[in-house]
């Protein structure tokens, strides 16, 4: 085996965990992952404050005379306990998948690295192979030198 098709079985076993992880993710993982991304970010967070602020000055000012959730706002409580109830799990469902994707990155990475190891010993073996190679040289070239005949 040659050099180049050393190096294309190499590239041939390299994996793309990411491409193979989100291909087999199921709906409900894609769904939780999307969920999880939206409640982790800052666009959630402002939107959050303008809901609960509207709720608020709707049930404080605007409906001042029959508001639907008079303080201290209980149907917001519950709202916001049935939020949190939800986004928990989904949550740690999503870091579940991501926990699991890094096991298979830190696998193939343990991979790699083992391939490297050994084609480094190849190349340390091959090497040792020529500097013996190279030093029967100088040593005939040597003796073709003093050897006058």
């Amino acid at each position: 085996m040659d050099t180049n098709d050393k190096k294309n079985d190499v590239k041939s076993h390299v994996i793309n965990i990411n491409e193979l992880h989100d291909n087999q993710r199921t709906f409900g993982e894609r769904v939780a992952d999307k969920m999880a991304d939206f409640a982790g970010s800052w666009t959630f967070i402002i939107s959050f404050i303008l809901i609960l602020l509207t709720w608020i000055s709707l049930n404080s000012w605007i409906v001042w005379f029959t508001p639907y959730d008079p303080y201290p706002f209980i149907l917001l409580n519950l709202v916001l306990s049935c939020i949190a109830a939800l986004q928990a799990p989904i949550i740690m469902m999503s870091q579940k998948r991501q926990e699991s994707k890094d096991r298979l990155r830190s696998q193939q990475d343990y991979e790699v690295d083992v391939k490297a190891a050994h084609l480094i010993e190849t190349i340390l073996c091959e090497l040792e192979i020529v500097k013996q190679q190279q030093e029967q040289l100088l040593k005939q070239l040597a003796e073709k030198k003093d050897d006058p005949s």
